[in-house]
């Protein structure tokens, strides 16, 4: 039995965190409320975040890091993008209180940072010094939470420079439903989680707009051809694009209502305005800041990316949808692949 803590107990966070418990591994799951916390031990219920879905009932919440921290071999955490380098601060206080525990730290975030650039794993590193972890690795893949907790069987890949942690991490969480692969190529398997967030905005405001499939299979086609293109700019593998972290993502999230990214283009392609669709939406839209950071990406290594070129003035300029579809209908027309 190993102690595991999710630091995060939004939908992802309280899914991976009943995965571990059904597991028979001792889970605690950290919020900063303690209100949810006390509400989740009493109810084994999260419906904020995912209705009427039960929780594993080993699944311990608290808002005590210290508390969630002390005996664990594993550290996960789930918190938004903009967070992490506050929660991971956080962590990094309590094990040096702690003094000689030692964890692998896990990222489970699917996004960039602003102005940074930095990937989450990245970010995790930076915070929590080397001398208290073991490991990093990061959990990537097809996986809403919602299908999670309903046994849906999920892929997903756990991926770390140090095949032992990625195998650590994948042990822990593999049962009958949750299937755990491993990988070593980090900077591909976080540029693709992230950017499809992007590519999914987009898929989602044209079924808004009542296009069917056809627009739809370019879309996703050409989008996943800007995020391989983008992450080789960083020495990532191009076939890591295609697989959990790259096509499989980008599946899931570009066509599922229960994607958050996918919801906030539908409402576009409907014509709410982006304040309206992040009041309404009551949880983080990743794929919103991230479309900002991946198209000054593009421009810094003279990527050519098109689609997420158009999402990004579309968001943050004020672009008008269908505008956006005919410039990229017509652009000239060049050999695919190119």
């Amino acid at each position: 039995m190993t102690k595991i803590a999710i630091l995060g107990a939004g939908s992802w966070g309280t899914a991976l965190a009943t995965v571990v418990a059904e597991n028979g591994h001792t889970v605690a799951l950290w919020t900063h409320k303690p209100a949810q916390a006390e509400f989740i031990n009493t109810n084994h219920l999260n419906p904020d975040y995912l209705g009427d879905n039960p929780i594993n009932p080993g699944v311990v919440a608290t808002a005590d890091m210290l508390d969630a921290v002390t005996g664990a071999e594993i550290v996960v955490s789930v918190v938004p993008t903009k967070a992490t380098r506050e929660v991971a601060a956080k962590l990094a206080d309590v094990l040096k209180e702690l003094g000689d525990q030692k964890i692998i730290l896990v990222g489970a975030t699917k996004g960039l940072e602003p102005v940074t650039f930095k990937r989450v794993s990245e970010m995790l590193a930076e915070e929590v010094p080397e001398q208290y972890r073991s490991g990093v690795a990061i959990i990537e893949g097809p996986s809403h939470a919602e299908g999670v907790v309903k046994h849906d069987p999920t892929l997903v890949t756990a991926v770390s420079e140090n095949l032992a942690v990625a195998e650590a991490v994948q042990d822990v969480f593999t049962n009958t439903h949750f299937r755990v692969y491993t990988g070593s190529d980090m900077i591909g398997a976080e540029v693709g989680a992230a950017l499809k967030n992007v590519i999914a905005i987009g898929a989602g405001a044209l079924d808004g707009l009542g296009y069917d499939s056809n627009a739809k299979a370019a879309l996703f086609t050409r989008g996943l051809a800007e995020i391989t293109r983008l992450g080789q700019a960083f020495g990532a593998n191009p076939l890591t694009f295609m697989g959990l972290s790259g096509v499989g993502d980008l599946f899931v999230t570009a066509t599922s209502v229960h994607s958050r990214n996918f919801r906030a283009g539908q409402q576009l392609g409907t014509g709410k305005t982006l304040p309206e669709i992040v009041e309404n939406m009551g949880m983080v839209i990743e794929g919103i800041s991230t479309a900002k950071v991946a198209y000054e990406l593009s421009q810094a290594k003279h990527v050519t990316m098109p689609i997420t070129e158009s999402i990004y003035k579309v968001l943050y300029e004020d672009l008008d949808i269908q505008v956006a579809i005919q410039d990229l209908m017509s652009r000239p027309v060049k050999q695919e692949g190119k």
